[in-house]
């Protein structure tokens, strides 16, 4: 029984076998499936498949920084009025992206605050994206953190200093087909997250792991990425499968 905590399976790369991804995924033992929104846009189809599965996806509603912009208010309202409506497991993916461009750094850093900030008042965990930005994320982080605030860090890539850090806040931590790819070096890493922060994810249709690298990623490849995890921290895989899926029912608030 192994959880997905982060896959985006209502993005149009499966409007031709969403149903089919879904039902592999469950036939592949993945009973959970947690799904991040990315924009006010992505909400409705986001809602849809986890009224088509309610008991298999659970919804997850925020801001993904690349969609952050001027607007960037706007865009919470909207998301905001959502969350007024719907029970949601976490607010997410919400952070900072500063790979691809900068020109919206300073609104980044806003949002990202104003969202770690609305989840405190609404006693809800983040999953936070963090691209090239560690450090900025870490200077927001530090200004609002306080017990009451918990989450993820999915898709980590950082070294053993960002670790460090992510465990003084006491996250989780997302770990995907990124430790399958034999030059990431996130493996040696990964041997060092405690198994009781440890979080699988597949970040479907991206970041497909090994053998599928390069091809459009699904939940069910989630088993390839738990069999590895399962070797890097000496467990079978149902015992990896059971401490992650525990980690999961503790961090998020659906299930």
């Amino acid at each position: 029984m192994l959880t997905d905590s982060h896959t985006h399976l209502y993005l149009d790369a499966f409007a031709d076998d969403r149903n089919e991804v879904v039902e592999r995924a469950f036939e592949n033992g993945i009973t959970r499936m947690y799904l991040p929104n990315i924009d006010a846009k992505t909400v409705e189809p986001l809602l849809n498949l986890t009224r088509a599965f309610p008991s298999r996806c659970f919804p997850m509603l925020g801001l993904h920084p690349t969609s952050v912009n001027e607007d960037y208010p706007s865009e919470l309202e909207v998301i905001a009025s959502h969350m007024e409506q719907n029970r949601v497991a976490a607010i997410g993916e919400i952070g900072i992206d500063l790979y691809w461009d900068k020109t919206f750094q300073p609104q980044q850093e806003a949002a990202f605050q104003h969202q770690l900030e609305q989840a405190k008042e609404m006693n809800l965990p983040v999953v936070i994206h963090a691209r090239e930005s560690f450090k900025e994320i870490f200077k927001v982080m530090d200004r609002v953190w306080d017990s009451s605030l918990k989450g993820i860090f999915h898709s980590f890539t950082g070294g053993r200093e960002e670790l460090e850090k992510i465990r003084d806040y006491r996250f989780m931590i997302g770990i995907n087909g990124i430790v399958t790819f034999k030059n990431s070096g996130l493996a040696e890493v990964a041997r060092e997250i405690p198994p009781d922060r440890l979080l699988l994810e597949t970040d479907a249709p991206f970041l497909a792991p090994v053998p599928f690298r390069g091809k459009r990623n699904e939940s069910s490849y989630l088993l390839h990425t738990a069999e590895k995890l399962a070797g890097i921290h000496g467990m079978n895989l149902d015992r990896l499968a059971s401490v992650t899926t525990e980690n999961a029912l503790k961090i998020f608030t659906l299930h």
